[in-house]
Order: structure tokens, then sequence, then C-alpha cells
């Protein structure tokens, strides 16, 4: 989208953060050791490529040996997948083992101010600080929707949140989830994360991290782990994302379609978890919203991005950019690692549905706030379920 106004100024560039999906760095990560040490062991019981990926794969000088055996480590820029049509996420089964899945929660490492003054556009005063509470376990009985978006970066394993929402080409049978663009893709300077996976109901049962470190994945994963099998953003979000300052907010949402890690079960992630949200892409009017709650796994300090929290706030409005949609803002002191959590809201109908997810917020951790859901939106959504009607 060509820019018609200037953007923000410098001092409010730096003002917001991508509630960046938080990383394990490398030295705890090993995330090469599982690819190498099963390759060995045929393709058909390790990794799953759809035939249509293996030419795709080709056009980018990406040799399928070579993926098999550790390819999907090269993070160089020329080898970085990154457009629209260009998502790849192969399945290496029990990649994301207790231990990975545990692990991938080290918060960003670039601070932010947290001064908003110079906005353009339609800005409400920066809201009071709403403490953010924890979900009562089990999560599958209070949230059943919500669970955690693993995935590799350059950085090491990371992690971001989502919601499971209703397939209008499924009625009862959905297998998306929606979640943050950043969780998907690393915006302009960068393409597609790898080994995209969602948990739902991650540790359902709030243990602490103590016992996680000897907790089965049965307890972890207890409705399973979903792998990305497509993953669509905004166009907006490919050409201007970035890690801080905000750019690309307004269009930071993303669609990824899952299918179970081990084969198919029979039944659908809907099925499975009981439970999806429909997405409202013509809420109210920011005055006419009384609430919204916003849920997520928040892994920066003083959170460890095991347990589910939730914050609920009257929305307010904050401009990026004046010549682009104006954002919902609540107090909510969930950190990194929330980034793509579900924000619910009373729907045209009167019926909670998803009306937004976490994007942005200051390192103070004092806000959220989270793009309005369009028609770009509705695109994205509409596109997705459309490529798997017939599936």
């Amino acid at each position: 989208m060509r820019p018609i106004r200037p953007t923000l100024a410098a001092a409010s560039i730096a003002a917001v953060l991508a509630l960046a999906a938080t990383a394990c760095g490398p030295s705890e990560d090993n995330a090469g050791d599982k690819p190498s040490a099963t390759a060995s062991q045929s393709a058909d019981e390790k990794i799953t490529i759809p035939d249509d990926l293996k030419d795709r794969l080709k056009e980018h000088g990406i040799d399928l040996d070579k993926w098999k055996n550790g390819e999907w480590k090269n993070w160089d820029r020329d080898t970085w997948l990154r457009e629209a049509q260009d998502f790849v996420n192969p399945i290496i089964e029990d990649l994301w083992d207790p231990d990975r899945m545990r692990d991938a929660k080290k918060p960003p490492e670039k601070p932010v101010d947290n001064d908003i003054s110079g906005d353009e556009g339609v800005t409400d005063p920066t809201p009071a600080r709403v403490k953010a509470q924890a979900v009562n376990a089990p999560y599958h009985s209070n949230a059943a929707e919500a669970g955690k978006v693993l995935f590799d970066g350059p950085e090491g394993s990371m992690v971001c949140s989502a919601t499971v929402v209703k397939d209008p080409a499924h009625p009862g049978k959905s297998n998306m989830v929606w979640t943050a663009g950043h969780c998907v893709h690393a915006g302009k300077n960068g393409g597609w994360y790898r080994n995209i996976a969602f948990v739902p109901s991650y540790n359902d049962s709030a243990k602490p991290t103590s016992e996680l470190e000897k907790a089965p994945k049965e307890e972890i994963a207890p409705y399973g782990v979903w792998w990305g099998d497509w993953a669509q953003t905004s166009e907006q979000w490919i050409s201007q994302g970035a890690a801080t300052g905000g750019q690309g907010a307004p269009f930071d949402f993303a669609v990824i379609h899952v299918t179970p890690e081990k084969g198919s079960t029979g039944k659908s992630l809907e099925e499975t978890v009981g439970s999806a949200l429909p997405v409202d892409f013509k809420a109210p009017a920011v005055p006419k919203i009384d609430n919204m709650t916003a849920t997520g796994y928040p892994a920066a300090p003083p959170f460890d991005g095991q347990k589910l929290f939730q914050c609920s706030d009257k929305p307010g409005r904050l401009s990026i950019k004046a010549n682009e949609p104006t954002m919902y803002r609540i107090g909510c002191t969930m950190t990194g690692g929330s980034s793509g959590g579900g924000w619910v809201a009373k729907g045209q109908d009167g019926k909670p549905a998803l009306v937004s997810n976490t994007s942005i917020g200051p390192v103070t951790a004092g806000w959220l706030a989270g793009p309005r859901l369009g028609d770009e939106a509705k695109g994205i959504y509409d596109a997705v379920s459309k490529k798997f009607a017939g599936r």
C-alpha cells in the first residue's frame, strides 16, 4: 500500500514495540539437533512435504534432500522465503518435544520508551494499567479456544499466542487459528518463520515451570500439537512490518490452517478442543464497546510463558499512521509472548466474538494495542477457508 501521508515522527516510532515473538537463544535451542539426528530415517516417518510444494522449493533453489537434512536452518536473506505464496512448513514429527516447548520463552532485547506523543489521527489518552489475571485451570474449561504458537526464527525457538476460530467452509469442524502477522512472518526485513505449530490449552493444568520439567508431552499438550500446513498474513505486514516502532501494526494479523502432527485422527481442531470463536469483521465503533478481553501466554518477565493470562478493559483508540486504520488499545500488563492472542468482545449479534489480536505494547507493559479487523483481515480469513474448502 503506497503511503499517502508521512509516517510517525522518529520519537513516536520508537515508542511502541511489536510484542515480539519471544525467543530462546540458539545455545539453549539445539533446534538443529533433531532434524539431523533423524536424517537416517525415512522421510515418510518424519517429514511430510506435499507434492505441490516440491516444485515451489525447487523454484527457490532449495534442494529437497538438503531441506530434509537441515536446510530449513539456513536463514540467509536470499533463500528466506518471504512472499505470500512462498509459505512452506514441512512437518518434523516430535520436533516440539516438552523441553523445546517449555524453553521457548526468552524476552525481547530492545527496550523502548512509553511516550507516544506526536501521533497523527485519533489517539485517546494512555489507558490506566490493568494487571493481567491468571486464567483458572484447567484452561480448557475457561478459554478452550486459546493456545500457544511455537516456531523457529533466526534467534532460536520462539513463542506467540493464538485462538481457534470458526471456518465458514467447515462448520463445526474448523482447523483455523488466528494470530498476529509477526508470529508467522518477520515483515519487511525477513520472511516466513519455520516449524510453525499450535498447541491448544498449553499447560492446561497450570503446572509451575519446575513441574513442567518432568511432565510428559501429553500433559503439556493435552490436545495435541497441530502443525501449520498454510499461513497467510497481510501484504501490508509483509512489506512494512518491523520488530519495533509499530510499523505495519494496523495490519498485524494472520490465519494459520493446521493439521495434526501425528496424522489425521478423523477429528478437526475445533472438534478436538470442543470450541471455536466466530470472527467479527465489523465490530461496533470503539465508543460503543464496553469491554474487551485479551488472552495470551506472556513470556517476558515477570511472566515465564508457561501460564495463561487475561486482561479486560474498555478500549480506547491508537493511531499509528493517519492514513491507516486506528487500532484498539487497552490497559494490560501482559508482555512479549502474548502477541497474537485473541481479543474478545460482543459482536454485532451481541455474542462473544474475536475482534482483534495482541500486536504491540510498550516495554513498560502498561497497555496493549491490536488491529481493527476490516476488509483486509476478512480477505485473508476467507482465502484460507476457501483454500481448504474441498478437503
